[in-house]
């Protein structure tokens, strides 16, 4: 009888400590538009953001601002026609014409074809830096995880456990390293550009939309407070040769646009840091 009581309170705190974890995660963040909460199969917490032609967008945001981190988050996009939509996981330092911004964002496919994942850096309002890949996987089938890592040398992004790119740092260009970034998770109307450049619109009659996410991971400088440099890592994380093979098998198989491959959309000299790379 004892053991089967030790067995119970065993069970019991485990699930308070899934229910900590969870409100923990939650409290980090505010919300817009229409946000719905909810456990999947192992316990998790998951937050579900929810688009319809009468909602509007949906998001979290983080109430700390960040100066340089590691940050990470799963994601189980929308199954189906997702055409037209955009699902985000970035940093941002506000809407001004002179932000700064990091950004993972999944455009909506039409059924069969590939998610296509856009990374894209903005440094004093100029965000024309995109890498874009066809996603190997469904991503609506199950939870992957995306992170982002942040510091004064570059800025790596990756897939699970892939490595797709790194953004590198130079002296004499912009690159964020000065403003405060806020945590972001969006899912929005991006018919006028996010499937095959706007020519596939979202179809209402596949609403509502939803994207969950889970899991959400920071290990970052939070602004106005003391950060401790070099802590797991992250600080001065480079890439090592493996990883760079990992990019350049991304990079090879997988690539649908690189901004500095595009001499139309430069007719004055595409940007310095691709001659550089």
């Amino acid at each position: 009888m004892a053991g089967r009581s030790l067995a119970l309170l065993a069970v019991s705190l485990a699930l308070l400590q899934v229910a900590l974890a969870a409100r923990s995660w939650l409290t980090q963040f505010t919300t817009d538009g229409v946000v719905r909460t909810g456990y999947d199969a192992s316990g998790q917490k998951v937050m579900m953001l929810n688009l319809d032609r009468s909602s509007g967008p949906a998001g979290f945001n983080s109430k700390e601002q960040f100066l340089y981190g590691e940050f990470s988050i799963e994601m189980k996009l929308i199954p189906g026609n997702s055409a037209g939509t955009v699902s985000c996981f970035y940093l941002s330092s506000g809407t001004d014409d002179w932000r700064d911004e990091i950004d993972m964002e999944f455009m909506g496919n039409s059924s069969g074809q590939p998610v296509v994942l856009n990374t894209n850096v903005w440094a004093n309002g100029d965000g024309k830096k995109e890498h874009q890949f066809d996603l190997w996987f469904d991503p609506s089938a199950d939870y992957h995880t995306y992170t982002i890592i942040w510091n004064p040398e570059n800025i790596l992004f990756k897939v699970d456990n892939v490595f797709i790119r790194s953004f590198k740092r130079y002296a004499d260009l912009p690159y964020p390293s000065s403003k405060p970034m806020t945590l972001h998770a969006t899912l929005w109307d991006g018919s006028y550009w996010a499937t095959e450049k706007g020519k596939v619109p979202i179809n209402w009659n596949n609403a509502p939309f939803v994207v969950s996410y889970r899991s959400f991971y920071a290990n970052a400088c939070v602004s106005g407070s003391a950060c401790h440099a070099g802590r797991d890592g992250w600080m001065h994380r480079q890439l090592d040769a493996a990883e760079w093979g990992t990019v350049r098998w991304a990079e090879r198989n997988y690539m649908r646009y690189n901004y500095c491959q595009d001499a139309w959309r430069f007719p004055q000299g595409l940007p310095a840091e691709c001659n550089r790379n």
